[in-house]
C-alpha cells in the first residue's frame, strides 16, 4: 500500500508529508485548497509529464516522494524482475524536479523515467478523468477483456503471440524468394566468391588468436636479437670492442705490477674484470642464439594475418563468425539452385505456420469469449448497483481482417442506458458523469482479481448526486474493503464513507499562500463532514446530520465488507 507521500516545492504546496492507511482514505477540502496538486504529486512521482510552472515560486526544484509497504509476494516479484528489491518490504519511488528536467530514484538509487513508470504500474493504480475517457477507444477494450482473464489466458496469449511471430517471418522469407532468373543468377555468382574466397583460405578456428601471439613474440624477438647483436659488437666482436681493449690494458699493467704495491691491486682487480666480461659475453651469445629471428617465419605469420584481417572486414568480427557466414551463404547457394523446391518448402511452411497460428488464434477467442461473458455479467450487475437500473451492457467480438499478435478477435464495449434501446458505443451513449461510474464499475470487478494494492480516483463524483452518489460510495466502501483506496470527493456521502478522512486547505500567512493536509479525528471528520453539507453556516442541525450520515454509512459499510 501507499504509506508515505513527500512533496516539496510544488504550486502552492511549501513541504507536506502525509501518512496513508489501509483501506478508503478520503480527502475533501474547499475548491482551491490544493486537492488536485496532491494526487498530482503522487502522478509526478510516477514519470508523469511536468510543465515548469508547477514549482513554487523562488524555488529551484521541487521534490515528490512516494514510499510503499508491499505485502502482495506477486507484485514484490514482479519488481524484482525489473531488478528492483525491496528492503523489509519497503519500496520507495522520488524525483527531484527542475527547470527543464528531473532525476528519478528508486530505493536511492538512479533510474530511467521509463522505468519509474513500469515499478508505478506494478505498485498503484490511478482512476481519473484520463482513465474515464479511455473507455471510449474500443483499442482499449481488448486489454481491459485480458485483463479480467489474467492467467487463464496468458499461456495462450504467449502461444499465439509466438505462432504470429512465425508466421509473419514466413511471410516475409516468401516475399524475399520472390526474384526473376537473371537476378538469382546475378546473386549466385556472388555467392559462390564469398564462399570460394573463404573456403580456399583454409580458415580454423582459434588460427588468429595463436597467430597474434606469435607475431607479437617474433616481433620482440626481433628487437631482442638486434639488441642482443649491438651489445655483443661493443662487448666482444666489433672493432675496438670492450674485451680486445680491456687486454691492452691488463698488458699495460702486467710491467708495472711487481714494482708497486698499489699498481699490483688494480692489475688485479682489471683481470677480474676481465674475466666477468669474458663470462658476461658467452652468456650473452648463448642467450641470442635462444632468440634468433627469422625473416621468413616473420614473414609468413604476417602475411596470413593480413589475409585474415582483410575477410573479418568482410565477413566477421571472428573466425568462427566467418566460418558460420560461410555456411549460411552455402545454404542460401543450395535454395537458389534448387529454387523450385525451395519456393515449394517455404509455402509450405507459411500452411503450416499459417495453422498453427489460426488454431492458437481460436483457443485464445474461446477463453476470451468464456471470459467475457462472466465479466459482462459481473460489470452489468455493477452498474445497476450504480443506479444503472435498466442498463444492459455487453461486450461484443468481430474478427480482424489479417491476423495479429493477440489473435483475430477485435472487442468493443456497448451499453444501453434504456430498455428497447440497441447497445451502443459508449463514444454515442455515455457522458462524463456515466462514464466515470462505468469505469467504477470496471475496477470494482477487476480489483478482485488485481495485485495492485493501491487505487487512487480522482474526479469519481463528476456530475452524479443524491441516490447514484450513494451508490458510488457504497462501490468506493467494497473496494476499500480489500484494496487501499485514495479518493478525492466534493460529495457528503462518499466522504461519510471514510476509514480515515483527510482535510485539505488553504492557509495564507504573512501574504504566502500554502497548501496544507491533515488527518482528521472522529470529532474533525464529522465537522468536515457538516462543512460539507452545510457550507460556509454549520449549525446543530447541520452537525446533527452529519453525525448521523458518518454512523450510517459506517454500518453500511460494515454490512457491505462482511457480506462482500
Amino acid at each position: 500500500m501507499l504509506q508515505n507521500l513527500h512533496v516539496k516545492n510544488l504550486a502552492l504546496i511549501d513541504e507536506i508529508e502525509v501518512e496513508f492507511q489501509d483501506g478508503l482514505n478520503i480527502l475533501t477540502g474547499e475548491t482551491g485548497a490544493g486537492k488536485s496538486i496532491i494526487l498530482g504529486s503522487v502522478n509526478l512521482a510516477l514519470g508523469a509529464r511536468y510543465h515548469k510552472d508547477i514549482l513554487r515560486p523562488g524555488a529551484e526544484y521541487g521534490f515528490v516522494e512516494i514510499t510503499f509497504h508491499l505485502e502482495n509476494e506477486r507484485q514484490k516479484q514482479r519488481l524484482r524482475e525489473l531488478d528492483i528489491y525491496p528492503e523489509e518490504g519497503m519500496v520507495t519511488l522520488s524525483r527531484r524536479l527542475m527547470q527543464g528536467k528531473s532525476v528519478s530514484r528508486i530505493n536511492g538509487e538512479t533510474v530511467t523515467t521509463g522505468l519509474l513508470k513500469e515499478a508505478a504500474s506494478i505498485l498503484i493504480d490511478i482512476h481519473g478523468q484520463h482513465e474515464h475517457q479511455s473507455l471510449l477507444y474500443k483499442k482499449n477494450h481488448l486489454d481491459l477483456t485480458d485483463a479480467y482473464a489474467k492467467d487463464l489466458i496468458k499461456d495462450e496469449k504467449e502461444r499465439t503471440a509466438k505462432a504470429y511471430q512465425e508466421y509473419r517471418s514466413c511471410q516475409k522469407k516468401l516475399a524475399e524468394s520472390q526474384s526473376d532468373e537473371s537476378q538469382r543468377a546475378k546473386e549466385l555468382d556472388f555467392l559462390r566468391f564469398e564462399v570460394r574466397e573463404i573456403r580456399e583460405a583454409g580458415l580454423k578456428p582459434g588460427e588468429d588468436e595463436e597467430l597474434e601471439t606469435l607475431y607479437r613474440k617474433m616481433t620482440n624477438a626481433r628487437r631482442i636479437s638486434d639488441g642482443i647483436e649491438e651489445a655483443y659488437a661493443y662487448t666482444s666482436a666489433g672493432s675496438g670492442n670492450a674485451s680486445d681493449a680491456l687486454s691492452r690494458a691488463i698488458r699495460s699493467l702486467s710491467d708495472t705490477a711487481s714494482l708497486d704495491e698499489r699498481a699490483g691491486e688494480l692489475y688485479e682487480q682489471l683481470s677480474e674484470i676481465d674475466s666477468l666480461l669474458n663470462d658476461f659475453n658467452r652468456e650473452l651469445a648463448e642467450y641470442g642464439k635462444s632468440c634468433e629471428f627469422s625473416e621468413e617465419e616473420f614473414a609468413a605469420a604476417e602475411s596470413r594475418l593480413n589475409e585474415i584481417n582483410h575477410l573479418k572486414t568482410k565477413y566477421g568480427n571472428r573466425i568462427e563468425e566467418i566460418l558460420a557466414y560461410c555456411e549460411k551463404q552455402e545454404e542460401r547457394i543450395g535454395e537458389l539452385e534448387n529454387y523450385d523446391q525451395y519456393v515449394e518448402d517455404l509455402r509450405a511452411a507459411l500452411r503450416n505456420a499459417e495453422e498453427e497460428l489460426k488454431d492458437a488464434s481460436s483457443r485464445l477467442s474461446g477463453i476470451r469469449k468464456e471470459q467475457a461473458a462472466r465479466m459482462q455479467q459481473e460489470i452489468e450487475q455493477g452498474l445497476r448497483e450504480l443506479n444503472f437500473e435498466k442498463v444492459q451492457f455487453e461486450i461484443c467480438f468481430s474478427q480482424t481482417p489479417d491476423y495479429t499478435a493477440q489473435g483475430t478477435d477485435d472487442i468493443e464495449f456497448r451499453i444501453s442506458m434504456n430498455p428497447g434501446q440497441p447497445a451502443r458505443p459508449l463514444a454515442e451513449v455515455a457522458s462524463g458523469g456515466e462514464l466515470s461510474r462505468i469505469m467504477l464499475a470496471i475496477k470494482t470487478v477487476m480489483a478482485k482479481k488485481d495485485d495492485i494494492e493501491t487505487l487512487i480516483f480522482d474526479e469519481i463524483d463528476v456530475g452524479i448526486s443524491g441516490r447514484t452518489a450513494q451508490k458510488v460510495s457504497e462501490k468506493m466502501a467494497l473496494i476499500g474493503g480489500v484494496h487501499q483506496v485514495i479518493c478525492i470527493t466534493h460529495l457528503a456521502q462518499i466522504a461519510a464513507m471514510a476509514d480515515h478522512h483527510y482535510r485539505i486547505e488553504k492557509k495564507v500567512e504573512a501574504g504566502d499562500t500554502r497548501t496544507q493536509i491533515s488527518l482528521l479525528s472522529d470529532k474533525e471528520a464529522e465537522e468536515e463532514l457538516a462543512r460539507i453539507l452545510g457550507g460556509a453556516q454549520i449549525t446543530d442541525t447541520v452537525m446533527k446530520s452529519a453525525a448521523e450520515m458518518k454512523s450510517l454509512a459506517k454500518e453500511k459499510k460494515n454490512s457491505l465488507r462482511s457480506t462482500g
